[in-house]
């Protein structure tokens, strides 16, 4: 049997309201993050949609694509996808969110070549949870009826209808692909990886410097030690802790740490000049 044709939503109708600037509009790889995904997905897709809110369709980074209107705004990511399904029944959609600049087409060709349309949907494992990631996964047209009937019921999480739905769940192959953005100290982290050496003026040509970093609580259990030394062109915290990112799930933004050097705390931005020992405070459980 031929599966259904795969269309592409990207989903932009969000507020931003934690990065209080538009994340659509973000530019990650030079041009807008929107422009980017859309891109992206179009090259695996035989359609691609950008889902908007009524109030969003003539905004200038979105008015220029081809887009769908949600017609049950104020409840989040799930209007943009019953809005797609209702308007394109007979599709399947591959569905992303617009903040995730780590995404990669290998990691979307991964999910499309597993996918199983004898499932209500396919989604990769969230690294950091093992749950269903709804906002990078394929819905199968059988989800439209039950997930209208979700929402009807008064229920708006995509992940929830997941959890308790016929769903094909695949291990992530790069575990930060999924990684969103939605604060400034996680855009600056993110441009710290993705564009290395060019946020911090003092970073000239990335001379790299040791910094000693000592893990406690869920760090140390995620790291395998408690500290280490490194050699690092990071230049302040906030670059420091997105490498660090790349090498150990970590999985708390930085919004929910705090951070201290040489035993007193400090701002995510203090130039690291080499030598000093870093500590990230994970939140502490408990009353």
């Amino acid at each position: 049997m031929t599966a259904p044709s795969l269309f592409g939503l990207i989903l932009a109708g969000g507020a931003s309201t934690r990065m209080q600037r538009d994340k659509a509009a973000i530019s990650y790889h030079g041009q807008s993050q929107l422009q980017w995904a859309y891109d992206l997905v179009s090259q695996v897709c035989a359609a691609t949609f950008v889902s908007v809110r009524p109030d969003q369709r003539d905004e200038p980074t979105r008015a220029a694509f081809p887009q769908i209107v949600d017609r049950q705004p104020g409840i989040g990511p799930i209007a943009g996808i019953t809005a797609a399904m209702n308007q394109h029944p007979k599709a399947a959609w591959l569905v992303i969110a617009c903040d995730l600049p780590f995404l990669t087409r290998e990691t979307l060709q991964h999910l499309i070549e597993r996918r199983d349309p004898q499932h209500i949907a396919t989604a990769f494992r969230s690294a950091h949870d093992s749950l269903p990631e709804p906002l990078c996964a394929i819905w199968e047209p059988a989800a439209r009826e039950p997930l209208q009937a979700f929402v009807d019921a008064g229920k708006h999480c995509p992940r929830k209808f997941l959890i308790n739905a016929n769903t094909l769940l695949l291990d992530l192959p790069d575990a930060r692909a999924l990684d969103n953005v939605n604060t400034q100290q996680e855009l600056a982290a993110a441009n710290a990886v993705l564009t290395p050496g060019t946020h911090s003026p003092d970073q000239g040509s990335a001379p790299r410097r040791t910094i000693r970093v000592q893990y406690f609580a869920l760090f140390r259990e995620q790291a395998g030690r408690s500290d280490e030394s490194l050699e690092t062109a990071a230049a302040t915290p906030a670059q420091l802790y997105a490498e660090l990112r790349q090498r150990y799930p970590f999985h708390l933004a930085p919004e929910q740490l705090k951070v201290a050097i040489d035993s007193e705390f400090a701002d995510w931005q203090t130039p690291l000049r080499g030598g000093e020992t870093v500590v990230f405070i994970p939140p502490v459980a408990g009353g």
